[in-house]
């Protein structure tokens, strides 16, 4: 692996620490700065403006890249969030933490950028596992973030802001000494659009994405239901204690990343993208299926390592998709999935936890169920996967 992947992918990791570093004191801090003890509205606002903010912002930052370069759009995305958790990290009044917040969304939508760069460097064949491995960069900083939060949040609510800041400035500053810009053959790019619907047209026009595109929806959507409702489901039906729910938080994220990195790539290029995604629709459906069913604890630790299976499907996808853009337009490709994905993130967890709420007292695993359920919405859609045509 070359000095400027690794950067990628420390980049990537850092996004996803810097997330997790503050979710364990959001909302203290909120209350702290609010001087309310009902969080009410803003907590779920606070964490929706993130994703807002990506899904304006990702096809954005993606088309310039491909218009600018992806070292500067990537320096500015690190040296933004740095300031951004600075400011953060002093902000005295709940609006300044929600500005705040939109900004740390705007810096967090480098991630598409970061899959361009990715796509720019590695062979069609292997993309598969270089995805995988972003998928791997995010799994680890997020096993390590919330640890971390929490113990600094046992000093002070504003101290993981500060420790995230230093973090990304530390990725900045190697990243000026080590990140390259990738060759790739130049052409003429139009011009960037600020509607973030623009991209979504752009892409929409071309049926070999077109499926693809409907599949990752589906899939983020999916996967949408165990960050929703595991802890609530855990504590629901097995009586957990939050030190067990975060001992399985922290094994689904180990078990997650050792996926991406280790079996992603290799399965893809053994057997192939489209059965790489089978085996993550099959490995998904069934666990998701056992874990409505479970009726012991154990059985919810038993199955996450087949729950983390399914997530080789989400860089396989990826991979088929970089295969039908050209170098040029890698950047809005990846702008166009990190938005989508996004606006998925926004949409699902609303209807995810009003379902499970209406239904707990019945039939809990029923939100389970229909994720399984869902999966078979993929099947048609990448049935209609055709040609190989390139999008220009």
């Amino acid at each position: 692996m070359n000095r400027s992947i690794a950067i990628i992918l420390a980049t990537v990791a850092l996004t996803a620490t810097g997330i997790g570093l503050t979710m364990p004191v959001i909302p203290e801090l909120l209350r702290e700065v609010g001087h309310t003890g009902d969080l009410g509205w803003r907590y779920g606002a606070f964490l929706a403006l993130y994703a807002f903010m990506q899904f304006v912002f990702s096809p954005l930052l993606g088309a310039l890249s491909d218009r600018f370069g992806r070292r500067p759009l990537l320096l500015m995305s690190l040296a933004g969030a740095t300031v951004d958790y600075l400011f953060m990290t002093l902000a005295p009044t709940l609006w300044l933490l929600f500005v705040g917040r939109g900004i740390a969304g705007i810096t967090g939508a480098v991630s598409a950028v970061a899959s361009a760069y990715i796509a720019d460097v590695t062979p069609e064949d292997q993309r598969a596992r270089r995805f995988g491995q972003i998928g791997a960069a995010f799994g680890v900083g997020f096993i390590a973030g919330p640890a971390i939060g929490g113990l600094l949040g046992g000093v002070s609510p504003r101290a993981p802001f500060l420790v995230a800041a230093v973090l990304n400035f530390t990725t900045l500053l190697i990243a000026l000494l080590v990140l390259k810009e990738p060759k790739r053959e130049r052409r003429e790019t139009p011009a960037v659009s600020l509607n973030p619907f623009a991209p979504l047209r752009w892409a929409f026009g071309f049926p070999v994405l077109l499926p693809l595109l409907g599949a990752t929806v589906l899939l983020t959507m999916i996967g949408e239901v165990g960050g929703t409702i595991w802890v609530v489901y855990v504590e629901d039906k097995f009586v957990w204690e939050p030190l067990m729910v975060g001992i399985s938080l922290t094994l689904f994220g180990l078990f997650h990343a050792l996926a991406q990195a280790f079996l992603a790539g290799p399965i893809s290029e053994k057997f192939g993208e489209m059965k790489a995604l089978a085996v993550a629709i099959a490995a998904d459906s069934i666990a998701y299926i056992l874990i409505a069913l479970a009726t012991q604890g154990w059985m919810a630790f038993a199955l996450l390592p087949l729950l983390c299976l399914g997530g080789i499907g989400a860089p396989a996808l990826q991979s088929m998709m970089t295969a039908g853009v050209d170098a040029n337009n890698q950047g809005r490709l990846q702008g166009v999935v990190a938005g989508l994905t996004s606006l998925a993130s926004i949409i699902a967890p609303l209807a995810i936890s009003t379902t499970y709420f209406a239904t707990r007292s019945t039939f809990p695993g029923l939100v389970w169920i229909g994720g399984a359920a869902l999966y078979l919405l993929c099947v048609p859609l990448l049935a209609l996967k055709r040609g190989s045509r390139v999008a220009a």
